[in-house]
């Protein structure tokens, strides 16, 4: 898919871009390229391929999942203008 000249202007022009004829014709030749390249991957055959979550054959280290810190709920909730069975309560905001 080639853009011409005045679809360049008009997307420019969209994008609230000011750009002159010089920088209208580099950005022409630049989208090409583009352009191009997006073809030539969409002709590429995936069918086969199974979908990755990551580019590289990662896995994350996991720690273990252990209790590091003392409970201190009473102490938190001491200071808590309401609480209500182990809950901080609130003030309601919408109506």
């Amino acid at each position: 898919m080639a853009l011409t000249l005045d679809e360049v202007k008009q997307v420019a022009r969209l994008a609230r871009l000011a750009i002159n004829e010089e920088e209208a014709l580099a950005t022409q030749t630049q989208l090409g390229h583009i352009f191009n390249l997006i073809s030539q991957m969409q002709a590429i055959d995936v069918s086969q391929i199974e979908p990755m979550s990551h580019a590289q054959d990662l896995s994350q280290r996991l720690r273990d999942d252990v209790v590091s810190e003392v409970d201190q709920r009473e102490r938190f909730q001491s200071i808590a203008p309401e609480v209500h069975s182990g809950l901080y309560l609130v003030p309601k905001v919408i109506e």
